[in-house]
């Protein structure tokens, strides 16, 4: 098949990242986690102690920055200055701060630059929130995934438990997940939106699999010409 760029956009815990990566395996496509990168940029930024009201400094920090993201057995590994960081970005402390951090333009400038880079040779599967409408407006293939809020907390609450992080309960996690939802959506700077041409998947009844078969789908029929 030849290679082209799939984005794949959706609110927080829609499950981006996991049918993001299936879809890469399946059709031999790199993936790119753009929120990994900005979680790794909040990390930076807290263990640095500067303010988040500080946003030359944080700017300053991003663009300094090297990210890497890699493949793993376990999912991809997140590097930050030859770090590896891939547990430290998911803390509570990372989760409550990455939309503010995310939120300044300077910041998703810098990292919409090296996304672009990444996806320039073709063969990406980039999830986020802003790749269809910002990032990768040109993508062959884009995705919106979506799915309650309460099924949204649920799926996340699993994912935080299975991984021995049980500090915050499901209840705070919807509550959470809402207001990442509000924040994503009214921010100035590339709001969350399902971009032009996007395809609306609500994943709410439907299994991993059936998610990634969708998408599969949907390359298959560009692949045959169909778009």
């Amino acid at each position: 098949m030849k290679k082209f760029n799939i984005a794949i956009d959706g609110p927080a815990g829609a499950g981006k990242s996991t049918i993001a990566r299936l879809v890469a395996d399946n059709l031999g496509f790199i993936y790119v986690d753009t929120g990994a990168m900005y979680r790794a940029v909040t990390w930076k930024i807290i263990q640095s102690g500067i303010r988040l009201d500080d946003e030359q400094e944080m700017i300053e920090l991003a663009k300094q920055s090297e990210i890497r993201l890699l493949p793993g057995e376990q999912g991809q590994l997140v590097f930050i200055d030859g770090k590896d960081v891939t547990s430290d970005i998911r803390s509570a402390e990372v989760t409550g701060n990455v939309s503010q951090v995310a939120q300044v333009a300077g910041i998703r400038k810098v990292l919409v630059a090296k996304q672009k880079e990444m996806a320039a040779s073709k063969g990406v599967v980039m999830d986020g929130r802003d790749i269809g409408s910002t990032v990768l407006p040109d993508a062959e293939v884009k995705v919106f995934l979506t799915a309650s809020v309460s099924i949204r907390a649920e799926r996340r609450f699993k994912e935080l438990k299975d991984a021995g992080r049980t500090g915050i309960s499901l209840e705070q996690l919807e509550r959470d997940i809402a207001a990442r939802d509000k924040m994503d959506q009214e921010r100035e700077t590339s709001p969350l939106v399902r971009a032009e041409g996007a395809v609306l998947l609500d994943t709410t009844e439907m299994t991993i699999p059936e998610v990634v078969e969708s998408i599969l789908s949907l390359c298959r029929e560009h692949a045959g010409g169909g778009k």
